[in-house]
């Protein structure tokens, strides 16, 4: 099968039906990553009018991310069973309908559930997309296939906020979903029309239904994990310690049963390949990064600047727009033979010096405080994402890349959401010590604070408050200047936690092995 398919010469589109499959591919891998944000603006809404807890309605995110995760690995088997073109195609058909139910939903167990199917339509265009528009491009032009990918992976996470806000304070948080809809049905058209199958795609003789099962209990439970983590008071719950049994046993389950089957659901035998692992380690934190820093910086400016949701959304396009000014660039660099190597470390210190300068930030901080960070963020995501993606692949079997790019998607999903966790853990231990640390400071012996007070309980008596009445709101005033104090430096030190977690990409972008051979990878066909 596979020399017969090596002797036929592999015929790339070109002209407009390349741009026409690359704009569909492109567009579908933005609607997903789109709905993995869009929401979270309007969640506020969606709990009151569902009438449900903070608690419950996070479900919302957790079972997207849940089933996103658990589909993601599985999108190369699932295109080769039933074609790519089939299994693309009915990936966008479900997400739309998904979408649309979702936005009908009135009670919030419907709306969780949807989001599940939802999620397992999106997980299929992710992936799916990556190797059509790599198999669009012959293999020396590789870096402009995944600068392209890469553009839509930074973009769709960026914008979900913005668009969020502007559909929630404009229109009704059904139509966070129903955006969704004219946009799926033009893609169906299209990726029918245009997306083919994989040339050389083998069709699996039968599926491996234990390695299947194996993969939603371990993926599935580790992610509610991290989901759920931090509203549980982690292992203090018996919900996440039997979850996160319940995963390892899963996850050890399903790597005894994929190496030791002949068609496993997922191939994890890639990761023989040593590069694959120093991508998946790279992958994973370019996840914790690129999600993390879009997670903590609007609570960040929200709570300890009061900005509103939709200033912080627009805030976020300038630095969105330097990616997608920044990833033509970065295809031209490697396209010209430049060591893949060099251009991910001029992303890290593009990424740290972003996080860096956010550590340093103050009560007086404005937007013009931020527009350079962000933009080194832009550029520093560009630089690092598209050779990860390329060195990940490299050297690889062609048959195996749309393989490798689900488990690097999937990986990178995951290290977002240990990302998130992690971050919300060192804050919550943060707050608690920032704030030990200064109450030490306000007490009736410091000349500084009897002032404030005093001058505090004089403007309350003045508008007519009595004695008693103004001390109390004295204190109180002092209490929440505090707090907002505690809060900015608490972010702050998240912000320093962040950058050093970039500078572990430094050792193993070094350890990464680079042939000048392997410029031009070879794609998915």
């Amino acid at each position: 099968m596979e020399t017969s398919a090596l002797k036929t010469p592999i015929v790339y589109p070109t002209g407009a039906e390349r741009w026409i499959l690359v704009i569909t591919a492109i567009s579908c891998a933005i609607l997903e990553l789109l709905d993995t944000t869009i929401v979270n603006v309007a969640l506020r809404e969606i709990s009151g009018s569902v009438g449900a807890t903070t608690t419950e309605i996070a479900w919302v995110v957790t079972a997207y991310a849940i089933s996103n995760v658990i589909i993601i690995p599985l999108t190369s088997m699932l295109s080769d069973f039933f074609g790519r073109r089939n299994y693309f195609t009915g990936s966008v058909i479900i997400f739309t309908i998904a979408s649309l139910m979702c936005g009908l939903s009135s009670n919030l167990w419907t709306l969780v559930f949807w989001r599940f199917v939802q999620g397992l339509g999106g997980g299929g265009l992710l992936s799916t997309a990556q190797s059509i528009i790599i198999g669009a491009f012959p293999p020396e032009k590789i870096s402009v296939a995944n600068a392209i990918f890469g553009m839509g992976l930074i973009l769709g996470p960026t914008f979900g906020p913005t668009l969020g806000g502007y559909i929630t304070d404009n229109f009704s948080w059904h139509w966070v979903f129903f955006v969704n809809i004219p946009i799926g049905i033009v893609a169906t058209i299209l990726s029918y029309t245009y997306v083919t199958d994989r040339p050389g795609a083998v069709r699996p003789k039968k599926i491996d239904w234990w390695g299947i099962i194996f993969l939603i209990v371990a993926i599935g439970s580790i992610q509610f994990v991290l989901e759920e983590g931090t509203s549980e008071d982690w292992f203090e719950s018996h919900e996440i310690v039997a979850m996160t049994i319940i995963g390892i046993a899963g996850l050890i389950a399903f790597i005894i049963r994929e190496l030791s089957v002949k068609h496993p659901a997922v191939n994890i035998r890639l990761y023989a390949n040593y590069n694959m692992v120093m991508g998946a380690i790279m992958n994973f934190l370019l996840g914790l990064m690129l999600f993390g820093t879009v997670f903590i910086f609007p609570l960040f400016v929200q709570i300890s600047l009061g900005w509103t949701a939709t200033q912080t959304g627009t805030f976020m396009i300038p630095g969105a727009l330097c990616t997608a000014f920044a990833m033509p660039l970065v295809a031209q660099l490697l396209g010209r033979g430049m060591n893949p190597k060099a251009v991910i470390m001029m992303g890290i210190t593009m990424t740290f010096t972003f996080v860096f300068m956010l550590s340093f930030s103050s009560p007086d901080s404005s937007e013009w405080n931020f527009y350079l960070p962000f933009a080194l963020r832009g550029f520093g995501m560009a630089f690092m994402m598209s050779p990860i993606l390329t060195l990940a692949v490299g050297g690889l079997n062609p048959k195996d890349i749309p393989q490798a790019i689900g488990l690097s998607n999937m990986i990178r999903q995951l290290g977002g959401s240990v990302g998130i966790a992690l971050i919300n853990l060192y804050l919550s231990d943060q707050n608690a010590l920032v704030r030990g640390n200064m109450v030490a400071y306000i007490n009736q012996y410091s000349d500084t604070v009897t002032e404030r007070i005093q001058m505090l309980s004089q403007n309350y008596i003045s508008k007519g408050f009595s004695s008693v009445d103004a001390e109390m709101m004295a204190n109180q005033t002092m209490d929440n200047l505090m707090t907002k104090q505690q809060m900015l430096v608490s972010y702050d030190h998240g912000f320093l936690m962040v950058a050093g977690l970039i500078l572990i990409c430094v050792p193993i972008t070094l350890l990464i092995r680079y042939k000048k051979g392997t410029k031009a990878v070879a794609a998915d066909h």
